[in-house]
């Protein structure tokens, strides 16, 4: 089942717009805190996003590059405002779509089928971000996030963080470690682990992560 979620400070058009998409087995959770909308876009993780332009605090716009920043989830907007500037913002802001309210049902259901084919009709899932302890790892560009602070990772830093942060609250031995990032014959000094975790340390303490790899003895390492 795909899940939609629906970022439109319109009462009645979200009810709505939420019981029609419901028919069609979707699921979809619907904002209501418009100051949180990028934490609860991470914790939903959502396949498709319905965004308005005008929301309390900060606009569709906004909202539109904090998702692109760190997903390349579906978005479509819907908005009343179409003038050609803010149809032109959209798409440079990475809209999949955009609808002129008012719109009828039938149009935006036609409008995700198809936008949700095309995204996933290669992919049972689309994930692009591993969010722990609200630290967001970027797949797609190897960044690390963590509140307003984002640091480019080198590639041997990034296969560090990724398995850890997959096998998050569980040790990954050393052995596991060098294996993942160094598939080769050839022996590879444990000292040269060490080095690149302490590396990926120093560049998560720079945005703020303390401490936020520890160090199981004899066994490995884990996300705290």
């Amino acid at each position: 089942m795909y899940k939609i979620l629906l970022i439109e400070d319109d009462l009645s058009l979200s009810k709505n717009i939420s019981i029609n998409i419901k028919k069609w087995d979707y699921e979809i959770k619907t904002i209501e805190n418009f100051q949180n909308i990028l934490e609860e876009f991470i914790e939903y993780k959502p396949d498709l996003v319905l965004l308005d332009i005008t929301l309390p605090y900060f606009d569709g716009f906004y909202w539109c590059k904090k998702i692109r920043d760190i997903s390349k989830v579906p978005i479509i907007f819907l908005s009343s405002r179409d003038s050609n500037m803010d149809i032109i913002m959209a798409v440079n802001m990475g809209a999949d779509d955009f609808i002129k309210k008012p719109f009828s049902t039938e149009i935006l259901l036609a409008k995700i089928q198809a936008i949700l084919r095309r995204a996933y009709s290669y992919s049972d899932e689309l994930s692009d971000i591993i969010e722990v302890n609200s630290a967001i790892l970027n797949i797609s560009d190897s960044t690390i996030t963590y509140g307003n602070n984002s640091k480019e990772l080198t590639k041997n830093e990034f296969k560090i963080l990724q398995i850890l942060m997959k096998n998050n609250g569980h040790i990954v031995s050393r052995d596991n470690l060098m294996r993942f990032l160094w598939d080769s014959e050839y022996y590879i000094s444990e000292n040269t682990l060490t080095v690149n975790i302490n590396r990926l340390r120093k560049s998560l303490e720079d945005i703020g992560l303390i401490d936020f790899i520890i160090t199981k003895k004899s066994q490995g390492y884990m996300i705290k």
